[in-house]
Formats: C-alpha cells, structure tokens, sequence
C-alpha cells in the first residue's frame, strides 16, 4: 500500500530499507531477508534494484530475494502486477555477480523444476510461490531434482495420506476440515480424478461431522488402485523411520 509506506513502493526509499533491516538486526539477532521488485513506475530498473541491495547489504541483510519485474502501481491492480509487467531474469542475475557472497533468490514466473534448475545456474536460489500452491505435486520431485536425496513420499497420494494425522490432530484443538483441505485442491490439477477430488473437498470438508475420513473419500475418487498404492508407500515410509 502506497499510503502505508510498505510494499512495493519501498522501492523508492531503499535508506529507509536498510534502516529498517539495521535496526531489526540489532533488535533480534536473527537472521533478515528483504523481497524487492525491479523497480517501481518510471525507475530505471537497474539504477533501483542495485540501490536497494546496496541500502540493504551495508545494513547487514542476509539474503535478498527478487521479484524480477517491475510494480506498474499506476494503472495496475496487485493481481495484475503478478503477472502483466515483464520478467528481466538477466537483470538478477547481474545482481548476483555484483554482489558475489550475498545470498540472491529470484522470484517470478519460475512455474516448472526445469524452470528452477536453470535459473540455479545464475543465482543462489528460486522462490515458487502460485506454481507450487495450485500444482503442489510438483514439489514431491524437490528432493531428488534438486538436492539428490530420496523424496519421502513417492506420490502425492501417499503425502496426502500422511497429512491425515495432523489434520486430525488440529480438528482436535478446534481447527475447521476445510480450512485445511481449501489448501490442497490443486494437489492433483491435470490428472484424472482431479475434478472429483477437488469437488468433493470443496462441497463435503464444509459439513457437520466432516472429519479426516472425508479427505480419504476424495482420494478415493482418484481411482481405488491409486490410493491402496499410496497406502502401500505411506507404509513402507514409516517403516523406513
């Protein structure tokens, strides 16, 4: 919000960010990270970016995380800003050869792991924030793409199937089913069953009496064979524990 003085348009006032980031730091000693955009409006991209990570980094940032487009707040809504403004990658990655030995995350428009290997070779790392909610399988892949290490669940079955426990647990301290399921509706987006699955979470979690049994209903109409093989890997993972 602009009259706020907070958000996007900070990217005119890189010193008082890096106020803000000196006197966090000095408050809590924990670790702080600042997510910027390109630029705001009329900025020359270049000039703003590498002023604010300046602003930021003799302040003591830890890492700097950047939405690699422009905020058009003239003329543009916050949804259309995701999106409509155009992605400079390049201009991050002159960021980080810049500034060798600070952490440098790029944001923005990254929606597959392939996407994400490749901006890896120019930056410290990548934030996926839409892709990952609205096709969250595609994070089962993380472990083993990106990291070399076995994913501990080989489906998003199975993952689902060990999320139960906790949605039990907090329907127990009084946490709504559906405040919880409206999160995983895109969990299968493209597959078949998906349709079915996402229409039952949304119409059956909202209900009395609507309970973990009701998530394991939804699977189920990802075909039967699905979700006994899930059950089957859910298994040999806690036995593997």
């Amino acid at each position: 919000m602009q009259n706020g003085a907070f958000g996007a348009c900070l990217m005119r006032e890189p010193e008082l960010v890096g106020a803000c980031v000196a006197a966090m730091k000095q408050a809590s000693g924990l670790p702080v990270t600042v997510k910027c955009r390109i630029g705001v409006d009329d900025q020359e991209p270049r000039e703003a970016l590498f002023a604010m990570a300046r602003a930021t980094v003799e302040a003591g940032v830890d890492a700097l995380l950047v939405h690699a487009r422009k905020a058009w707040l003239k003329g543009l809504s916050p949804k259309e800003n995701r999106d409509v403004p155009p992605l400079d990658y390049p201009l991050a990655h002159e960021l980080k050869r810049a500034f060798p030995d600070l952490p440098i995350a790029v944001n923005g428009g990254v929606d597959t792991l392939d996407a994400v290997e490749a901006q890896l070779a120019d930056v410290d790392g990548v934030m996926v924030g839409r892709a990952a909610y609205h096709n969250m399988s595609m994070l089962i892949e993380v472990d083993s793409r990106l990291f070399g290490e076995p994913p501990l669940f080989e489906t998003s079955q199975a993952a689902t199937l060990a999320y139960l426990p906790y949605i039990e647990r907090k329907m127990r301290e009084g946490v709504r089913l559906a405040d919880m399921t409206r999160h995983m509706l895109g969990l299968f987006a493209g597959r078949p069953g998906a349709r079915a699955f996402r229409r039952h979470l949304a119409t059956e979690a909202v209900r009395r009496g609507a309970d973990a049994r009701t998530v394991e209903d939804a699977l189920a109409l990802l075909g039967p064979q699905e979700i006994f093989h899930a059950r089957c890997l859910y298994f040999s993972v806690g036995l593997r524990r």
